[in-house]
């Protein structure tokens, strides 16, 4: 009986030390007041999303939650609404899989919105499920749509400045690896949709970089931040039904709440001093150093021409003044006249790249002298 009350106790020491120190979250302290600033959330209807807007919610911010369906968006506004006492949190329809529905959001946003202060990139996929497309429905969902809305939405960051934008990537880019040639074709079977996700991953990891660089000056800065093993939809989506009781009581048990998985995303949203360190990838409220693949600045910047073709973006799109975008007349509707394909099509977009990873070659990196201590986030 001795031992096996020492083996109890032993267990329970072990998951102690390992939910506090792995699992845990630190709680994000960052600004007190955002009264008079205006966010918008992606996938904000559920899970880390929702805890998010939440937060900004409870600042005071004006919360946009961007969110494919109509019918749980406008829920989660209410739901957020009653906890928060703030009226202001509305929802928007966007589904990042279609570069129209982006586009419409966007016309929508600016002709309604006149700032913009956080952009936070949430929602994400991490398999394709049963849906088939022709083209990568990970990297759209998970990078394209972003980097579209994001590209339409510059204007009004900017005359927002100081302004952030973070996107919420994942430990898993990692283990990705980009092949140029193959960005967007389709992904078939749970292997590749496996190779896909970290690849998206890594794709935010190296936007946010390369966003860095060509905002840098301008007042908007970006961040990439990972939210830890968080138990939340997108872990149990596609889990098959016979086996998620199973893994329920295991979630609960080593994974983060929705609102640990949070933290991050709101520290690199709201933490003041940390702008010199623009670019950046976050983890447990500390930047952290990312594999090389993830810092080279060669691929970044390809990647950021790669997703403007497959975007659709012309060549006069540079998105450099908002003066045709200022929020119009309520009574005046509003909806998308651009003239750009919603599926362009990229047979091969560069010729495979040089070994070399020479930045001063390639780009103007922003410097960082020195790292700034980690705060209690």
């Amino acid at each position: 009986m001795e031992a096996l009350l020492l083996g109890v106790g032993l267990l329970l020491g072990a998951y102690v030390l390992v939910y506090y120190n792995l699992v845990k979250a630190p709680p994000c302290r960052g600004l007190a007041s955002l009264r008079g600033r205006t966010a918008v959330v992606t996938g904000a209807n559920s899970g880390i999303g929702k805890m998010t807007a939440l937060e900004l919610a409870r600042r005071g911010a004006r919360v946009v939650l961007a969110c494919r369906s109509r019918e749980r968006g406008e829920a989660a506004a209410f739901d957020l609404r009653q906890e928060s006492g703030n009226n202001e949190v509305i929802f928007m329809a966007l589904d990042l899989a279609s570069l129209a529905s982006v586009r419409a959001f966007a016309t929508a946003f600016l002709s309604s919105e006149p700032r913009l202060d956080i952009l936070i990139h949430n929602a994400g996929i991490s398999s394709c499920g049963r849906t088939r497309e022709p083209f990568n429905l990970l990297l759209r969902v998970n990078h394209i749509g972003p980097f579209l809305l994001t590209h339409l939405l510059l204007p009004r960051l900017k005359t927002s400045a100081p302004s952030r934008v973070v996107v919420v990537s994942s430990a898993a880019h990692r283990r990705g690896r980009l092949d140029f040639t193959r960005l967007d074709h389709p992904v078939v079977g749970w292997r590749q949709e496996l190779r896909a996700y970290a690849n998206s991953k890594l794709a935010n990891v190296l936007f946010a970089r390369e966003l860095a660089t060509q905002l840098e000056g301008t007042g908007v800065t970006c961040y990439a931040a990972h939210p830890g093993p968080v138990n939340s939809e997108l872990f149990l989506r596609h889990v098959p039904g016979w086996l998620r009781p199973l893994l329920r009581p295991l979630a609960w048990l080593v994974l983060r709440a929705p609102r640990g998985g949070a933290q991050t995303p709101l520290y690199c949203a709201l933490q003041e001093g940390i702008e010199p360190l623009s670019g950046r990838y976050f983890a447990n409220c500390h930047v952290e150093e990312v594999p090389p693949a993830a810092r080279d600045d060669r691929a970044a910047h390809r990647l950021w021409e790669a997703s403007r073709k497959l975007a659709g973006l012309g060549p006069g799109e540079d998105a450099e003044s908002d003066e045709d975008s200022q929020p119009e007349d309520p009574g005046t509707p509003s909806s998308p006249s651009s003239p750009h394909p919603e599926e362009p099509t990229v047979s091969e977009l560069y010729p495979s790249p040089q070994s070399s990873t020479d930045r001063s070659t390639v780009t103007r990196r922003i410097p960082v002298k020195a790292e700034l201590e980690p705060q209690a986030c």
